[in-house]
């Protein structure tokens, strides 16, 4: 029966996906990941690589925890609700948010100063999958993918700060280690993406009755099943004849 209600990558592409971040987060323990190499690095040809592999690299645990929980929840969605274009929402996502945060100029909004930055984790991805979910529904205006977008807004609808450099918020030391470039670029794409598949996959029902002035009493079922249920109801009542007065002349002219 749960075979038949959730769909098997709703399972199995989430669970690669965290196998595949945690694979690399231990590659990384091991040193195989040092300094920024694997990193997106903007504008810089040694950064290229980064759009595939920072998304499965981050900076501790706390780092990889904060992005295992809703990478597993909202690729859950994506591929529950919509399975015929997932892959490409997530590939082309994963790739089109990290190659956007890649030619974004490293420069910092309030001194104008050139930055060299590293970027990991697969926050971007997370950005990605959010806003598709939440505009996916919005563009279809499909009353379940709309409860889809709500659920995504009631658990990560605070993310939309993040697209904004912490220090607009806070009075900090140093510079913040939260890239906001990344989340904006996977707000871009998924919020695209959302706009360009809006008419793939499952499309709002309509219904008999939305339709202005149409009825058939053919394709009103509960009408037929009451007339074969209920022939007598049916049947042609005798209708008493229509007095003509010509006939009662006789009987008018005795009185």
């Amino acid at each position: 029966m749960i075979k038949n209600i959730i769909h098997k990558r709703a399972v199995i592409v989430p669970a690669i996906m965290i196998a595949a971040m945690w694979f690399g987060f231990l590659l990384q323990s091991l040193g195989f990941f040092s300094s920024c190499f694997g990193a997106i690095i903007p504008l810089l040809p040694e950064g290229l690589f980064g759009i595939i592999t920072s998304p499965l690299l981050h900076g501790n645990v706390d780092h990889i925890v904060s992005n295992s929980i809703p990478i597993i929840f909202l690729l859950f969605l994506l591929y529950q609700f919509y399975p015929e274009v997932a892959n490409k929402v997530f590939l082309l996502g994963w790739i089109s948010s990290g190659f956007l945060l890649w030619i974004l100029p490293p420069i910092d909004i309030f001194t104008g100063e050139y930055l060299y930055t590293c970027t990991i984790g697969a926050s971007g991805v997370v950005y990605v999958l959010a806003f598709f979910l939440f505009f996916a529904g919005v563009f279809r205006w499909n009353m379940k993918l709309l409860t889809i977008s709500l659920l995504v807004v009631l658990y990560y609808g605070s993310l939309i700060w993040g697209m904004f450099p912490e220090e607009l918020f806070y009075t900090m030391n140093e510079p913040s280690k939260i890239s906001w470039q990344a989340h904006l670029s996977g707000a871009v794409i998924g919020s695209i993406m959302a706009f360009i598949f809006k008419k793939s996959g499952e499309k709002k029902k309509k219904f008999i009755w939305e339709f202005p002035n149409y009825y058939s009493e053919k394709d009103d079922k509960l009408w037929q099943e009451y007339k074969e249920n209920n022939p007598d109801d049916f049947l042609d009542l005798p209708y008493k004849k229509r007095d003509d007065i010509w006939d009662h002349l006789d009987e008018l002219r005795k009185k």
